[in-house]
């Protein structure tokens, strides 16, 4: 059993704060700070540029893959760090789009975080009016799923509301109709179990610095199948993707499997960081890490809903229908959780009235639950939020 005292430990959390936010920023693990001292001092201030050789800088895109890779149930050698989430997102579904030819539409749903489809939109306008980004409701996927669709594009958990989509089934459901999946982990990889490979996906995008601490600004990471790793062409063809990037030859060759999907310098000292991160992850396993969220969730839940009747549940009430986080609707959200965050506790609004918890047991515990939920009460009875400091809309919510 995974040890949550001891992961607890790992973390360097601010003292009289309980942080309910690691759905959107991970916090610092400990080790973070000492292993990217080291590496500036050591490896760049000592190796200067031999430590692409040295220090192994070049092979780190694909080292930490694999650690991430073995948390979202991807075969060795699949995935590849490196760039943004949503450069990754633009990767996978051109070199989807380009598997099936013959076919124009991507489909998504209103559910999935609107950087995906901003940049599905941009990607699609410059091949062409005759390809569509069809968005349907979350529920109404399935049935959307017809012999015209090229390419599914969605995100397992719903930022919002944390609704859970059922991977395999709906994969299952795609390729019957001969369409290629893309999903976004951004909220699954380190909070759920992700079987990539039980679930015959064809390409997985996520971002790092949630649940996977890696820090703000954390490496994207992409997995491709393995059967289709030698076949897909990046349309973003970047010199690190190339066969042999030091032959420094003026047409393009794609590398060998994986290593295609690489784009650009990796940035080392935050995949610095974020190998001391994924280090903590050797001590959790994530079924136990599961099952420790939902015991937390389902308290959060039954506690707030006993202390603050002005707050509506906006996650699915079934614990096996979300991801590991809790939303609660409430017309006055933004000053509410202003308020909750001035008195200690650290969570984040959503548009329009979403007020959103996540629960990462690897540092939260139900003592952390009980004394939020506690504060919370104090701030929806007294109203505590209703003062024009809290209602003050700051750039990041």
């Amino acid at each position: 059993m995974t040890d949550f005292a001891a992961t607890k430990a790992m973390f360097d959390l601010p003292k009289d704060v309980i942080y309910l936010d690691g759905n959107s920023l991970g916090p610092l693990p400990h080790a973070a700070s000492g292993r990217v001292s080291d590496m500036m001092t050591r490896e760049w201030g000592q190796m200067l540029i031999t430590g692409w050789n040295k220090a192994g800088w070049m092979a780190m895109p694909t080292k930490l893959g694999d650690r991430i890779g073995h948390l979202i149930g991807a075969e060795p050698g699949s995935v590849v760090t490196g760039d943004t989430l949503s450069i990754k997102v633009y990767q996978a579904v051109a070199s989807a789009l380009e598997l099936r030819p013959d076919r124009k539409v991507v489909l998504s749903d209103s559910g999935n975080f609107p950087t995906d489809l901003y940049m599905v939109e941009g990607l699609l306008r410059s091949l062409g009016p005759e390809y569509e980004l069809r968005v349907v409701a979350p529920d109404e996927v399935p049935g959307s799923i017809t012999e015209d669709v090229a390419v599914l594009m969605l995100t397992e958990v719903d930022y919002r509301s944390g609704r859970l989509h059922d991977m395999k089934a709906l994969t299952e459901l795609a390729h019957a109709n001969g369409t290629i999946t893309v999903w976004d982990l951004a909220h699954s990889a380190g909070a759920i179990p992700v079987d990539l490979s039980g679930c015959s996906a064809d390409f997985a995008v996520g971002c790092t610095y949630k649940y996977l601490n890696g820090g703000p600004g954390a490496p994207a990471f992409v997995y491709v199948a393995p059967r289709l790793a030698e076949r897909v062409r990046p349309a973003l063809s970047g010199w690190l993707g190339h066969e042999a990037p030091f032959a420094f030859d003026l047409d393009y060759r794609p590398g060998d499997g994986i290593e295609r999907m690489r784009v650009g310098t990796p940035p080392v000292i935050q995949m610095t960081a974020l190998s001391a991160a994924m280090d903590v992850w050797d001590m959790a396993d994530i079924q136990d890490v599961r099952a420790k969220s939902i015991e937390l969730t389902e308290l959060f839940i039954e506690r707030v809903e006993a202390a603050c009747p002005g707050l509506e549940l906006a996650s699915p009430r079934d614990p096996e229908q979300r991801g590991s986080q809790v939303s609660f609707r409430f017309a006055d959200g933004y000053a509410a959780m202003q308020a909750l965050i001035a008195h200690g506790v650290i969570g984040d609004f959503r548009a329009p009235d979403i007020m959103r918890f996540g629960f990462t047991p690897l540092y939260i515990d139900a003592q952390d639950v009980e004394h939020a939920v506690s504060i919370l009460a104090d701030i929806m009875t007294n109203r505590l939020w209703d003062t024009p400091e809290f209602k003050v809309r700051q750039r990041v919510t």
